[in-house]
């Protein structure tokens, strides 16, 4: 096997292997918002939490870093068109659950909707904040969790960079310690 010199710029391409998301938001005025994510990461198991990046650069951000809520909303293959629709898309001018056929729901604990059309939604609080400012990086608690028990090994969506993207595909089970 030869290596060659990869380009810095697209190192996250190597790296990204969670699905892409869909975090919703809603403002003091209960303007909801929609916003594609996928740079996030599992931090703990108990209580879980996730790490994501959400830049100031994002309309969502606002409502966001205010209310210090979300609900991550994980789609499936099937929402393809209407996930990169969100993400080219800003909810500044436009209502992204109006133009994509996204389906509002009420959360339990938080006042971000929860998406109806996803697999599985996660009503999330900020519990850290620290590393906003420098590097645009929350950890968040999920306090309630909702997942479509009919859907079976979800075909998830994958960002790979620069418009290309990976369906989650075959599941297998390995051995391994269980924690």
């Amino acid at each position: 096997m030869t290596k060659k010199s990869f380009p810095l710029s697209k190192v996250y391409a190597l790296l990204e292997s969670g699905p892409v998301v869909l975090i919703t938001t809603s403002d003091a005025k209960g303007r909801m918002n929609v916003m594609t994510q996928s740079w996030h990461l599992p931090l703990e198991f108990t209580p879980p939490l996730i790490g994501m990046v959400l830049s100031d650069q994002n309309y969502s951000y606002a409502a966001f870093y205010k209310h210090k809520e979300c609900v991550i909303n994980i789609p499936t293959a099937k929402l393809a068109k209407a996930v990169v629709g969100c993400g080219n898309t800003s909810g500044r001018n436009t209502d992204k659950f109006k133009k994509f056929s996204l389906t509002p729901v009420e959360a339990s604990y938080v006042d971000a909707p929860l998406i109806k059309e996803c697999y599985a939604s996660l009503e999330c609080r900020i519990v850290d904040s620290t590393l906003a400012k420098k590097y645009a990086f929350f950890v968040v608690e999920v306090i309630k969790a909702w997942v479509d028990s009919s859907i079976k090994n979800p075909k998830t969506l994958h960002h790979r960079g620069r418009g290309q993207f990976m369906i989650a595909g075959r599941t297998v089970h390995l051995n391994s310690k269980k924690l």
